[in-house]
């Protein structure tokens, strides 16, 4: 197994290579190869397909790949927190708290981004949907505080946040205008379209900080694996792991959330993939996770933006017609060996 998840890692960077080459290059205008290159090494900001690779594409899948990583490794481990691979940071709570926080914004409150500086005005969304993420990750977390964070109490606790999140956007979408609808779906279905250097600094931060500290985690999360009290005889401070891995997820998928909005299936299915391919031990599964989540990310956008250009589809919607039948097929394949 061990070699096996070097040789994956390997295989990772060519693929890494031609799908952002591939990526740069098409689009509703499409590039010629020696104009990319060209452009690649020598920038050029004054031409238009300057301003279209630098401007627009490269941003854009940056942003893609950080996302995808970021919701991967988020994935990988609220599913080593609840030892169930069909767990996923919705669960907590993270994605409808930061919608519900955005529709809020957007329906009742419209007039507040022209009372911003200009310089504060495309920050608003962003920072709104990670104070909501963050806002509802800490209530669950107060609501399933007995029995020191029982994962079972924590999946009740988000659950019922979800609900009323439901709820409470289903109500704004109600009295919405056409306009604020539209805005909505693309937001719940989710869309890298308004990718920018400043989303592509800020995810990037949080997602090397958020890398950095899960990696260390991969011992007491195998630890975890066979359960609380056996965890606990190693000489882990299970409560204590809980919330952090708990309240990184929460970061992660509010940063990620707050520049693309709502991107399923990535946090579900990849570590579950990984695992399936290298095993369960997560010094291995972390960083894979991170490579292809990124990877069918940056795939998804991509498909996205050229199916049906000059239009485009929801990445959301691509993610998931994607990724499930893959996933159905990796499950049939390995069903004798599923545990």
């Amino acid at each position: 197994m061990l070699r096996r998840g070097q040789q994956l890692g390997w295989l990772l960077l060519p693929l890494f290579a031609v799908s952002l080459l591939a990526g740069l290059a098409s689009g509703p205008v499409q590039l010629a190869w020696s104009t990319l290159f060209d452009q690649l090494f020598f920038p050029d900001l004054s031409r238009t397909d300057g301003v279209i690779l630098w401007q627009i594409r490269m941003p854009r899948i940056l942003l893609s790949m950080i996302v995808g990583a970021l919701l991967a490794l988020c994935g990988t481990l609220v599913q080593g927190l609840f030892r169930n691979p069909l767990a996923e940071p919705g669960l907590m709570g993270v994605s409808s708290g930061a919608t519900l926080m955005v529709v809020i914004v957007m329906v009742l409150l419209p007039g507040l981004t022209a009372q911003l500086p200009a310089w504060a005005r495309p920050l608003l969304l962003p920072l709104v949907a990670f104070s909501g993420g963050l806002f509802a990750t800490r209530l669950v977390m107060l609501l399933g505080h007995g029995s020191a964070y029982s994962p079972l109490r924590l999946i009740l606790a988000g659950v019922a946040f979800n609900m009323v999140a439901a709820a409470g956007i289903g109500l704004c979408a109600y009295l919405a205008t056409n306009e604020q609808l539209r805005t909505l779906t693309f937001w719940n279905l989710g869309s890298f379209s308004a990718a920018g250097w400043d989303a592509v600094l800020m995810t990037g931060v949080v997602l090397i900080g958020l890398a950095a500290l899960s990696m260390r985690l991969y011992r007491p999360l195998n630890a975890l694996l066979l359960g609380e009290s056996e965890a606990r005889h190693l000489g882990f401070d299970v409560p204590r792991l809980k919330r952090r891995i708990v309240y990184l997820s929460a970061a992660g998928v509010g940063a990620a959330v707050a520049f693309t909005g709502v991107i399923g299936f990535i946090g579900l299915v990849v570590p579950h993939i990984v695992r399936m391919l290298v095993g369960p031990d997560h010094r291995r599964v972390l960083p894979l996770s991170l490579g292809f989540g990124a990877l069918l990310t940056l795939w998804a956008d991509w498909i996205a933006r050229t199916l049906i250009s000059p239009a485009e589809l929801p990445v959301g919607i691509v993610t998931s017609l994607l990724g499930g039948p893959f996933f159905i097929y990796l499950i049939h394949r390995q069903r004798g060996r599923l545990t």
